[in-house]
């Protein structure tokens, strides 16, 4: 068992039930409970880098495959399985998101100060979802799995949320992303009707012809777009972002936005390819009008947290030009690109929060002269403007480079036109550090001024910061991992 993903699973759910089990009367009960979230997606993480470090990169096929009873037919007995794995593709993504659950709950320590027990069972239950997701081999189980991620999210924008609108907020998140999904579904079960499985191996195999191929690619468009997102149905993200905690910001930017993406790399392009070859055009035209849109949208903006979310729409964008180029080259550029934002925006969001817990506004006109009064803090947010806006030597940059190269060689005038994303992106990036960080130090700033960040916002920021510059500078422990899975799945 301990030879398969039975851990990552296991670990989870036996900390939920002692959570569970643990007292919060007391302040002292409150603080075991959020030291025990902390313990158990520590030990999560490292059963993640266990898998890394025994992961054979040289072989295409899933590992560490898990055999769940999934249904039983009662007529002839039969059972029915759903299998659980690990590429080079899913095994990034699990990392990334047992990396982010326990740097979710440090950052959350002081802020939230009521139900901690519900909102660590959230936590480390959104982690199970997610990883389930990342894993799962089957079509089916991934819908399922990939709409459950919801409700805990849908719980923590909504009671945890630090503004009157968080509720609204909720309802607005759940429901836009969970009605998009209802043609995901009518398209499963088409294609079960017609396969007769779900099976994500099974269905490699089977030919569908191309005009079926484009009827079911929209149904998956349907559902996976509003995940990316890409516009125009990202209108639910900046308000989901500005009324989310901190955690909710990081996760939402850090993993659930990159289900959208991961879903058409894993099952667009090798079940549907006629499909997927059929609406690029499509795809590049939603791409490229989101990336300039996002940009000009971002300039304009005046609360910190809706920047960083615009600013993700037009990231993304460049994620789906990389992936429809249909190459190796651009599907791992899109992957690599989906890992740097993961990492660079996650750390954004929390950078934001540390100017909000000490000024109580992200208003950016409230701010000037950071730079003076938090040097420390000031030198980090510089750090992570310019991987935002993919300087060298920074994750984003090997991201977005890669990413372009493979959608000029598809399109050289979409390439050229989703250059524009690396420009744009330094006008709102550097104009944002440049009105917090300098001049006079702002009278708005009060007895706050001299807080710089303490020593468990620098262990919540520091490994987010180290990533963001080693992979900038090593990508190829990325690259090496993923190649031969997604030469795998492109070849199929």
């Amino acid at each position: 068992m301990w030879d398969t993903l039975a851990p990552l699973f296991i670990i989870p759910i036996i900390g939920i039930l002692i959570i569970i089990a643990l007292p919060v009367n007391e302040v002292e009960d409150k603080t075991r409970v959020k030291n025990w979230g902390l313990i158990i997606t520590m030990v999560t993480l490292v059963e993640s880098m266990r898998l890394w470090l025994r992961f054979d990169q040289t072989i295409a096929d899933y590992q560490f495959v898990i055999k769940a009873q999934w249904i039983v037919d009662s007529g002839v007995g039969e059972v029915n399985y759903m299998l659980f794995g690990v590429d080079g593709i899913s095994l990034l993504f699990i990392v990334l998101t047992t990396l982010l659950m326990p740097i979710t709950i440090l950052v959350s320590w002081d802020s939230v100060k009521y139900m901690e027990k519900a909102f660590i069972i959230s936590i480390i239950g959104m982690e199970i979802l997610l990883i389930g997701v990342f894993t799962v081999i089957d079509l089916l189980g991934f819908y399922i799995l990939f709409e459950g991620v919801l409700i805990p999210m849908y719980l923590i924008i909504g009671i945890w949320g630090s503004r009157h609108e968080k509720v609204s907020a909720a309802y607005y998140f759940f429901f836009y992303t969970l009605i998009g999904s209802v043609l995901m579904l009518i398209g499963i079960i088409y294609m079960y009707n017609l396969m007769g499985t779900t099976d994500y191996m099974v269905m490699l195999g089977y030919e569908i012809k191309p005009d079926i191929q484009n009827w079911l690619f929209l149904a998956l468009f349907a559902s996976l777009a509003v995940k990316v997102p890409m516009w125009p149905f990202h209108i639910w993200l900046p308000q989901a972002h500005v009324e989310a905690p901190v955690a909710g910001s990081v996760l939402l930017a850090g993993v659930l936005i990159k289900l959208g993406g991961y879903g058409f790399i894993r099952f667009a392009l090798p079940i549907l390819p006629d499909g997927s070859e059929a609406f690029t055009p499509l795809i590049y035209t939603l791409a490229i009008v989101a990336i300039i849109y996002a940009s000009i949208t971002t300039i304009r903006q005046t609360d910190m947290k809706r920047i960083i979310a615009y600013s993700s729409v037009g990231h993304m964008g460049v994620v789906m030009l990389a992936t429809f180029s249909l190459t190796v080259l651009g599907v791992e550029g899109s992957i690599f690109m989906q890992l740097a934002h993961g990492i660079v925006s996650s750390g954004l969001f929390i950078l934001v929060t540390m100017l909000y817990d000490r000024h109580h506004t992200r208003l950016v006109k409230y701010y000037r002269g950071v730079a003076i009064t938090m040097p420390i803090f000031a030198s980090i947010f510089l750090l992570f403007t310019l991987a935002n806006i993919g300087a060298p030597l920074t994750c984003n940059f090997i991201g977005e480079i890669t990413s372009l190269m493979a959608t000029y060689q598809r399109s050289a005038i979409v390439g050229i036109l989703g250059c524009l994303g690396m420009i744009l992106s330094a006008a709102y990036a550097l104009f944002l550090y440049n009105r917090v960080a300098f001049g006079s130090v702002s009278k708005y700033l009060g007895s706050a001024i001299n807080r710089d960040i303490n020593r468990r916002e620098w262990m919540v920021i520091s490994p987010l910061l180290i990533l963001t510059i080693v992979l900038g500078i090593m990508p190829n422990i990325v690259y090496e991992i993923m190649h031969t899975s997604v030469i795998a799945l492109l070849s199929r």
